[in-house]
């Protein structure tokens, strides 16, 4: 199936509301002007390496970085970092406007530039993932659009809910980021403890479009695949490049279809087809 089929079937799926983005930290590169924050895991690692001391071994691996600075730094030591690294904050790119209306939004990084994207809004809101270091029991936090906090139940009746599981720097500075704090929340997520009830409910039947991501390791395909568990059978993921064989493998294990262009590319041949998606009321 070439390109241009598969666009269609996501504008048709993206013009139901039945599209969840999946935004990556990769997404960030095609912010106005370039972001001000990592893009990357390597490069908020490398941010946090030049601050901190870490043994060279794994100054390029983020959740063991930010396990050691946890470990002999403190807890406070690595939040601070992580506040330092985004508070700059993302201006939103066309990909953050493109799918700002679907009911179900996933931010898998830091950032909170899907929220500036939804600003001017009232009718959505967001929850985020917390550590179990710093909020033990707890398994996440729900914030109205003005960023205050709000309580589960007012989650089903946003007509936009912005789902960021590793937390955000907007409103609270919430990080999952270390090892351990993987290690919890993989714990309980097979049976789906920590994804919350509202975002299980939206996600069924919807098709997920991953961008900005990549799933070379095993926590990125895990957290993945646990967000989409119980959707749809049909997924698309902008992939430019050659993939790895457990990317591929991964691919084919949660039918989704790549398209292979890059982001860049995929936002400019969208671009055309953008009022009908803008449109969605949710």
């Amino acid at each position: 199936m070439d390109e241009n089929m598969l666009l269609d079937e996501v504008m048709t799926q993206a013009s139901a509301g039945q599209l969840v983005p999946y935004f990556g930290p990769g997404v960030l590169d095609l912010s106005p002007g370039g972001s001000p924050v990592p893009s990357s895991p390597e490069a908020l690692a490398e941010r946090m390496v030049a601050k901190v001391t870490v043994p060279h071994k794994i100054r390029k691996n983020l959740t063991a970085a930010a396990q050691y600075i946890e470990n002999f730094k403190h807890r406070k030591t690595l939040t601070a970092l992580l506040t330092g690294a985004f508070q700059d904050g993302a201006q939103p790119g066309p990909l953050h406007h493109a799918f700002a209306a679907q009911p179900l939004i996933v931010g898998a990084w830091y950032d909170d530039a899907m929220q500036a994207a939804l600003q001017g809004r009232r009718d959505w809101g967001q929850i985020q993932g917390l550590s179990q270091a710093e909020h033990f029991g707890t398994w996440t936090r729900c914030y109205r659009s003005d960023g205050s906090p709000a309580e589960a139940a007012e989650a089903a009746g946003w007509n936009t809910l912005l789902y960021q599981p590793l937390g955000s720097i907007a409103p609270a500075g919430n990080f999952l980021v270390s090892d351990s704090d993987y290690v919890e929340v993989l714990t309980e997520i097979d049976i789906q403890t920590p994804i919350p009830e509202v975002v299980q409910r939206l996600r069924a039947g919807r098709h997920f479009l991953f961008l900005g991501c990549r799933f070379r390791n095993q926590l990125e395909r895990a957290f993945a695949r646990q967000i989409m568990k119980r959707s749809s059978d049909t997924h698309w993921a902008v992939l430019e490049g050659e993939l790895t064989r457990n990317e591929a493998r991964f691919l084919e294990e949660q039918g989704v279809r790549r398209i292979d262009m890059t982001l860049q590319a995929f936002g400019e041949a969208i671009a055309t087809r953008r009022p009908e998606v803008a449109a969605v009321a949710g």
